[in-house]
């Protein structure tokens, strides 16, 4: 369970190719983590981009004292890809150069279906132990989750399941049949791959940018977190100047943190008047961002950076060409 107070500030390290960064748990959030934790179910997390549901997974998991193990979907997607990867292509390789070469091998070892077998995410989820037992034998380059210090796979894990629209309905509902069974069955091994002895269900947080319309049966078996920025302009406002602070302290000012978060209400009542999607908290972390690194190590200067922010805002919010700033 998560022990953490409402609004508390977390860093959380950095974690194979995602960088250190600052996570505000709001208490909703605690408590769908919470609740999917207890009852065991995936944590579908709604929202639109850059609001933070992939980094609520991974603040969950160092919170947790957890291992974080990540996927992200794209078209081709399907969930035995989750589960184990076979390189087909590079076991006929391998068949056609013995073939060329005339060399007396065994062909049975060489070709070993195991050697181009690789574990997914899933089977790192499921069974640490078997998934880095077969990355040894493989050939196939496999990507390895990183182990956080002192873990071991009693402690668990959580699985984060990244933009799961962007694949078709086979994928969701696959997904659940596994998290349901708690096992799947690899062809090329004699029994399946589940839960290892003593490891806890893992976490499962899948996130969704509304792409594609999700099964409603897999939306019906998911714990769901919508996560939404403030409607109203005095508390998105406010709420965005926060984040800021929390992520740049005082290299930006309150001043230039709250002028930018006034632009980004602007652009936001723009792009939904000319239907486009809205920029939101990705776009005004860009901004500061950008403002902080313009200084180049020297003293923050709030005129500067107020000149700065002018000239720099549209490139970040105004993101199509008949967007007309309020």
């Amino acid at each position: 369970m998560l022990n953490i107070k409402p609004n508390e500030i977390m860093t959380i390290p950095a974690t194979g190719s995602w960088p250190e960064t600052k996570h505000v748990f709001e208490e909703k959030g605690i408590w769908a983590v919470n609740a999917a934790l207890t009852a065991e179910r995936p944590l579908l997390i709604r929202g639109e981009p850059g609001i933070g549901k992939s980094q609520l997974a991974r603040a969950a998991a160092h919170a947790l004292g957890r291992a974080f193990i990540s996927e992200v979907v794209h078209a081709r997607s399907e969930c035995q890809d989750l589960q184990w990867l076979f390189d087909a292509l590079a076991r006929l390789g391998e068949a056609q150069t013995l073939g060329v070469t005339g060399k007396e091998v065994d062909v049975k070892t060489a070709l070993d279906p195991l050697k181009y077998l690789s574990p997914g995410p899933l089977w790192w989820t499921f069974n640490w132990e078997t998934a880095e037992k077969q990355s040894r034998t493989s050939m196939n380059g496999v990507r390895k989750p990183e182990k956080p210090d002192g873990w071991t796979p009693e402690k668990g894990s959580v699985l984060l399941i990244d933009e799961i629209d962007k694949a078709d309905a086979d994928l969701p509902n696959g997904l659940l049949e596994t998290l349901g069974n708690g096992a799947f069955t690899v062809p090329y091994l004699d029994r399946p791959v589940k839960l290892g002895e003593n490891v806890p269900p893992p976490l499962v947080v899948i996130t969704t940018n509304e792409e594609r319309e999700l099964p409603s049966a897999f939306i019906r078996r998911c714990l769901v977190l919508h996560m939404k920025l403030p409607g109203e302009k005095g508390t998105l406002m406010e709420w965005l100047s926060e984040r800021g602070r929390i992520h740049f302290g005082d290299a930006c000012s309150p001043k230039v943190r709250q002028r930018a978060s006034e632009m980004l209400w602007n652009d936001r009542q723009d792009a939904e008047k000319g239907n486009h999607p809205a920029p939101g908290q990705a776009e005004y972390l860009d901004i500061l961002r950008a403002i902080k690194g313009m200084d180049e190590g020297r003293p923050a200067n709030e005129g500067i950076q107020l000149k700065h922010l002018e000239m720099i805002g549209d490139f970040a919010l105004k993101k199509y060409p008949d967007d007309n700033r309020a």
